[in-house]
C-alpha cells in the first residue's frame, strides 16, 4: 500500500527521498569530520598529513603554520625557514569555494582535509574545539597577483565560515611578501608595493636638485622638491584613473583649476557659464551649460574631437562626488604653482625645462634610477630559500597583517554575497561600486 500510495502522491514521495538523503549526506559528513580529529593527540605528528613539513615545537603558542600557494615556493619555504618554530603547508591550486559547497562534498577536498588535519581542532559544531589549535600563528603566504588573491579570498570564506574561532583569538595572519628588489652594487632592498619603490626612488634624489616654477617664481629643494613629486605623481595617478571613465585629464584639470568642490557650485548660473566660456576660449571644443536632470542644478556638456573621434563629455556632479576628484581637489592646494608651464629642473649641474609635470616626474625617477637593478618578483616561486626568509619569514623583519572581525553581521553579508550562489545580489554589489575601485589589478 506504501508503493500505491507513493504512485498516487509523488511530490510526498520525493519531499520523502530528499530528506533520506540528506541525512545520509549528514551521517557521512559527521563520520568524516570524526576521522579527522581521532588522533593520538592535538600536538602528536603521527597522523599529519605527508604534504606538511612540521615544526619541533609543541608548544602552539611558540608554532607557526605557513600555508603557501604553489610547491614551488613550497620547496623554498620549507629549506628557508626555521624548523624549530616554522610548519610549512604547501597549496596546489585554489582550494574549493566553502560558500557554495555542501558540508559532506567539503570534506571530500583533500585540500580541505589537509588542512584540518593540520590544524588539529576537528571541524562541525560537535567536533571543533578551538583550545586544540596546534598553531598560534597561521600564515596565509600566497603571490601577489590576481590568483594569490583569488586563493587568500577562498582561505578567508573557509576559515569565516568553519574556524572563526581562530580568527577571533587572533591567530589568523596574512604574509606581506615584497613586490620589488632594488639592487646597487652589493647592497640590497626588498620594497613591499608601488609605493614604497616611489618612495624608495625619491630618497635617492640628489638633494642638490633644484625646481623653478615659471608661472611665480618659486624655487623648490630638498623636502619640498620630494613632497611637491610625490604629489604630482598621485595627482597624475587619479587623472588618468578618470580619463579611462571617460573626463579627459585637460578638462578635469580645468574644473580643478576652477575649484569647483561642492554640489552648491554646480547650481551658480554665472560660475558655470563662465566656465563654459572659458574652456570655449581655450578651444577645448563646444561647451555649453545644461540642466542636469538626474542630480539638478548644471553641468557642462563639452563637444570635441579626440584621436579623430568625435567625443561629449559631461562636467558636473558625477565627476567631482568621485574619489579621484576629491583627491585631486586636496592635492591641487599644494599644486597651483604647477598650473603655469614651464618647469625648470636643475639636477647633477645639468638644467632642464618641462611643459607637463608628466615629463617632470619621468625625468626625476629616471634620474633616481640610475645605477639601479630593479627586480618585480611575479610570485614567490621567484625567490630562493634565503630570500624568502630574509623577507618573508624571519620574524626580526618580515609583515605580517593580522586578519580581524570588526563587524561579524557585514562579514557575514559580504562572503554571501561575493563567494556564494546567488547571481543578483553579486551583480548588484559590482554595479555599485564599480566607481569607487581605487585600485585594480586585471
Amino acid at each position: 500500500r506504501l508503493a500505491e500510495f507513493f504512485e498516487e502522491n509523488p511530490p510526498i514521495a520525493r519531499r520523502i527521498v530528499t530528506k533520506c538523503v540528506e541525512a545520509a549526506r549528514a551521517r557521512e559528513a559527521a563520520r568524516k569530520a570524526r576521522e579527522l580529529t581521532r588522533r593520538k593527540g592535538a600536538l602528536e605528528s603521527s597522523s599529519l598529513p605527508g604534504k606538511l613539513a612540521d615544526c619541533q615545537e609543541r608548544d602552539p603558542a611558540g608554532a607557526e603554520l605557513f600555508m603557501v600557494e604553489g610547491d614551488s615556493a613550497g620547496g623554498s619555504a620549507k629549506q628557508g625557514r626555521d624548523r624549530r618554530f616554522q610548519a610549512i603547508l604547501p597549496l596546489r591550486g585554489k582550494i574549493l569555494n566553502v560558500e557554495k559547497a555542501r558540508f559532506d562534498k567539503m570534506l571530500s577536498s583533500e585540500a580541505i582535509r589537509t588542512i584540518i588535519q593540520c590544524l588539529g581542532t576537528g571541524i562541525g559544531p560537535e567536533d571543533f574545539d578551538v583550545a586544540k589549535v596546534r598553531y598560534h600563528k597561521v600564515i596565509i603566504m600566497t603571490d601577489a597577483d590576481v590568483d594569490g588573491a583569488h586563493i587568500r579570498t577562498l582561505l578567508l570564506t573557509f576559515f569565516f565560515r568553519h574556524f572563526r574561532a581562530v580568527i577571533e583569538r587572533g591567530y589568523l595572519y596574512i604574509a606581506q611578501p615584497p613586490l620589488y628588489k632594488a639592487a646597487h652594487k652589493k647592497d640590497e632592498r626588498y620594497l613591499k608595493d608601488e609605493a614604497e619603490l616611489s618612495a624608495f626612488l625619491l630618497d635617492r634624489l640628489s638633494d642638490g636638485a633644484t625646481l623653478t616654477l615659471a608661472g611665480s617664481g618659486r624655487t623648490l629643494q630638498g623636502k619640498e622638491l620630494k613632497d611637491a613629486i610625490r604629489r604630482i605623481e598621485r595627482s597624475l595617478e587619479h587623472l588618468e584613473r578618470l580619463d579611462q571613465r571617460g573626463w579627459p585629464k585637460d578638462l578635469v584639470m580645468a574644473l580643478l583649476r576652477l575649484g569647483v568642490a561642492h554640489r552648491e557650485q554646480l547650481a551658480d548660473a554665472a560660475l558655470m557659464e563662465g566656465f563654459a566660456e572659458e574652456l570655449r576660449a581655450e578651444e577645448f571644443g563646444d561647451a555649453a551649460t545644461a540642466p542636469d536632470e538626474e542630480h539638478g542644478g548644471l553641468l557642462v556638456r563639452v563637444s570635441h574631437n579626440k584621436n579623430g573621434r568625435h567625443r561629449s563629455v559631461e562636467l558636473g556632479y558625477d565627476l567631482i562626488r568621485t574619489y579621484e576628484y576629491t583627491q585631486l581637489l586636496d592635492l591641487h592646494k599644494h599644486l597651483k604653482d604647477f598650473d603655469v608651464p614651464p618647469f625648470h629642473l636643475e639636477l647633477e649641474s645639468v638644467k632642464e625645462t618641462f611643459e607637463s609635470m608628466h615629463e617632470l616626474v619621468s625625468r626625476v625617477y629616471e634620474s633616481a634610477r640610475h645605477g639601479l637593478s630593479i627586480q618585480r618578483y611575479k610570485g614567490l616561486g621567484e625567490m630562493n630559500a634565503e630570500q624568502l626568509w630574509a623577507t618573508t619569514m624571519n620574524p626580526e623583519s618580515r609583515r605580517l597583517l593580522q586578519v580581524r572581525i570588526e563587524d561579524a553581521a557585514e562579514a557575514d553579508e559580504l562572503f554571501t554575497v561575493l563567494m556564494g550562489d546567488a547571481v543578483e545580489p553579486r551583480r548588484a554589489f559590482i554595479e555599485k561600486n564599480a566607481l569607487e575601485v581605487v585600485n585594480l589589478d586585471v
